[in-house]
């Protein structure tokens, strides 16, 4: 199971981190996140897939940051249309659309980008398009009928274990875990001895 690391920001916690190898870290670029990206990213590892987040950002920002930093991946966090994801992954990284849900969700709104995405990312309806530290029902997603895999998102942390544990054992096409919030000192700092467990307990499965 491939594991992104999100909201990173310090250049020592980034490098602390690569060092536990996760398949991704994530970079957020939204003024209104408290996990808002500034500065530069140390060398890391190049097999650890650098990703940057962004909502409703236009197409030349997004290209200008992949340009600067390199980014092997996309995770869009707004309102992006099939047609604006298709011209991201044109620039040639994985692209992840984001989807947040909470009580219900019509996953029929998912097939005008099948076929375009390279992974939806289901996270959880909040205040903040991202980060809010909160699970949703993952029962939900025993409705999920396509053939995109996916990434799981939203609160995840090592209290959520034994859930994690279960929703792995489905058929679900889930691609990577994606966590951030629960293993945070503080926003966009990350407690290492916290993701050496996580990552311990995960790579066991």
């Amino acid at each position: 199971m491939k594991i992104k690391v999100c909201g990173m920001r310090a250049p020592e916690n980034i490098q602390e981190v690569a060092a536990l190898n996760p398949d991704y870290m994530g970079f957020i670029f939204f003024e209104k996140s408290a996990r808002n990206f500034s500065g530069g990213i140390p060398k890391i590892d190049a097999n650890i897939k650098k990703t940057g987040v962004f909502v409703n950002a236009t197409f030349e920002f997004i290209q200008a940051k992949i340009n600067e930093f390199d980014f092997k991946a996309v995770q869009l966090h707004g309102k992006e249309s099939p047609e604006f994801c298709q011209e991201i992954k044109i620039l040639g990284v994985e692209v992840f659309k984001v989807f947040s849900v909470k009580n219900n969700f019509d996953f029929s709104i998912l097939n005008a980008y099948e076929g375009i995405v390279d992974y939806f990312l289901f996270d959880t309806k909040g205040e903040q398009p991202g980060g809010n530290g909160f699970v949703f029902d993952w029962e939900l997603l025993r409705n999920y009928k396509s053939k995109t895999s996916f990434i799981l998102s939203g609160g995840i942390g090592l209290n959520e274990i034994n859930a994690v544990k279960e929703i792995l054992k489905t058929d679900l096409p889930i691609h990577a875990l994606d966590i951030n919030s629960k293993f945070e000192i503080e926003p966009a700092l990350k407690d290492i001895d916290q993701l050496k467990e996580f990552f311990k307990i995960i790579r066991r499965e």
